[in-house]
């Protein structure tokens, strides 16, 4: 789909006209990377696989499952055997993010998401995590998001458009009026694959496929990023 379609002109510039913001969790919201990797570090370190942040860093935007499986390469494990592994790894992040606040929201975040809800905009979470539901209370922006959705609500995983399609039905927005804020080059392409708006944060050499990449959401206010996205068509 060509997010073209869902244009509309205002003097004599063609701009998209959105009507919904779909967040990623990880590295977007908060940063639970780092408690991501605690917990394969230690699962990994338990049953003798080399692990590094290096490794961990290409797991963003990937579900537990298809992480663990990257983890293990070609090395053979029984079903059984990896049901335990993604058990424990569950369990150790369940004990790592028992005790996050708003105070973990990354920098930019709660503005912004007050300026979205001022703008009558739409809202959703759509993330690779299972356990996205447990982290929104404890940041305290339940009252801002209006739908929340995971990768295992879906068939397919990012990079496949799936958890995007979803998350747009859920807000009654179409696809091509939709923008999504991710961290992950997985996240980004299907974003793109899904026919949606994509701003990307952090290096281009990760998120450079989006139509517009930032740093980050610090100081960045709904008009700025509005502003990118018209100057980057």
């Amino acid at each position: 789909m060509n997010p073209a379609s869902g244009m509309e002109t205002i003097q004599q510039k063609t701009i998209p006209h959105i009507r919904g913001v779909i967040f990623d969790m990880d590295g977007v919201l908060t940063d639970t990377i780092e408690f991501h990797y605690q917990s394969w570090e230690k699962l990994t370190l338990e049953m003798g696989i080399p692990f590094n942040r290096e490794v961990n860093d290409a797991l963003r935007g990937l579900s537990r499952r298809d992480s663990l499986m990257q983890i293990l390469g070609d090395r053979y494990l029984p079903e059984a055997k990896i049901e335990e592994m993604l058990e424990l790894k569950n369990r150790y992040y369940l004990d790592f993010i028992a005790e996050m606040t708003p105070a973990h929201l990354l920098p930019g975040v709660d503005d912004l998401l007050n300026e979205l809800r001022s703008a009558g905009m739409k809202t959703a979470i759509a993330s690779a995590s299972q356990n996205v539901r447990a982290v929104i209370p404890r940041l305290g922006i339940a009252d801002r998001i209006d739908v929340v959705t995971n990768v295992y609500k879906v068939k397919r995983s990012k990079p496949a458009p799936d958890v995007f399609l979803h998350a747009a039905e859920q807000l009654e927005v179409s696809p091509n009026q939709c923008l999504v804020v991710e961290d992950a080059e997985a996240g980004v392409e299907a974003a793109l694959a899904a026919g949606m708006w994509a701003l990307g944060l952090g290096p281009v050499e990760r998120v450079g496929a989006a139509h517009i990449v930032l740093p980050s959401l610090q100081g960045v206010k709904w008009e700025d990023i509005l502003g990118k996205l018209y100057a980057a068509i």
